[in-house]
């Protein structure tokens, strides 16, 4: 493993913003961001990322390796939950072992910009059409994820159709921002698109670190009540998302990719959802306890795949 890239990422001004945010919890400070404000931002993220990500797709169009690398994608996003309902319902109620399974199965948007962020530095480069991937794979983890919950539940008597479950997942917000913006990104002329460049690209690292600030505020607030559900939670979240990355990386050995996107496949394999599947998982499961899923999410996963994450998968694909 490089230790500079390691370094290099433990002092990412967004992962510190992230650690202060942890820090003023544990040291009682009132700091919060108003709720207003963190959803605003939360939208923000995803259109920039999702028109980016657009934009770069129209340039690339679609090649053999756009083509494959987006079916592995949702491959990954319809696999990981299946595995992940059956491993953990043996020790967990049917509604939680769903819900970690759609989000683990789903990904993270922020984790995907920080190792965007990361390729940036080292001078990589990565196709745009990796952003489809991202956004291709909310939808799948979040259907198969409440499906599960529907096969599987003694107790419940009306059983919601597959069609009701898709547009469920589809119209839910977060989907729907990073879908539309990447469509939006796709059909936009790029020289009128250069006009909302300051929005979309200028300002976004400055709003990323808000948002990263609050995620950590709310990890630590939450970590307290995911302790009680012992090692069992612990565990998964520290090892499924070595295993998926890993996984991912081995299967593009095989592939000829670029090195970047190959990394950037790593880690949406390898990160959990903690923006779309929780509000997907209010409507679609609540007896699901948010209290055991978003914890494993943000405050284990998320800064596993930050500090240790990237720079081993990069070192396995390099």
């Amino acid at each position: 493993m490089n230790t500079e890239i390691l370094i290099s990422n433990m002092t990412n001004p967004t992962l510190l913003f992230f650690l202060l945010g942890v820090v003023a919890v544990l040291v009682k400070s009132d700091l919060r961001i108003p709720e207003s404000t963190s959803k605003f931002i939360s939208l923000y993220l995803l259109l920039s990322i999702g028109f980016k990500g657009g934009q770069e797709l129209q340039h690339s169009g679609l090649t053999l390796e756009v083509t494959y690398t987006l079916i592995i994608a949702i491959l990954f996003a319809a696999l990981v939950p299946v595995y992940t309902f059956f491993l953990l319902k043996r020790r967990m109620n049917i509604h939680d072992a769903g819900a970690i399974a759609a989000t683990y199965g789903s990904v993270s948007a922020v984790t995907f910009v920080a190792a965007s962020s990361f390729l940036e530095q080292i001078n990589v480069h990565f196709g745009g059409h990796m952003v489809a991937a991202m956004a291709m794979m909310e939808a799948p983890a979040i259907i198969i994820g409440v499906m599960l919950i529907r096969r599987y539940d003694k107790e419940t008597d009306q059983k919601q159709s597959l069609g009701h479950i898709i547009k469920e997942a589809l119209t839910n917000g977060s989907v729907l921002m990073i879908l539309g913006s990447l469509l939006i990104g796709i059909l936009s002329d790029s020289k009128q698109a250069e006009g909302i460049k300051p929005f979309t690209s200028d300002i976004f690292k400055g709003f990323l670190s808000v948002f990263l600030l609050e995620m950590g505020i709310l990890a630590a607030m939450r970590f307290k009540a995911f302790r009680s559900y012992g090692l069992t939670a612990i565990l998964f979240a520290l090892f499924a998302p070595l295993v998926n990355g890993m996984l991912a990386a081995l299967v593009t050995h095989f592939l000829p990719m670029e090195p970047g996107n190959k990394l950037l496949l790593c880690i949406l394999a390898a990160s959990a959802s903690y923006i779309a599947v929780p509000a997907a998982m209010r409507l679609a499961a609540p007896k699901a306890d948010p209290g055991l899923y978003i914890p494993m999410a943000l405050g284990i996963t998320f800064p596993l795949n930050i500090t240790i994450g990237i720079p081993l998968y990069w070192s396995l694909i390099s």
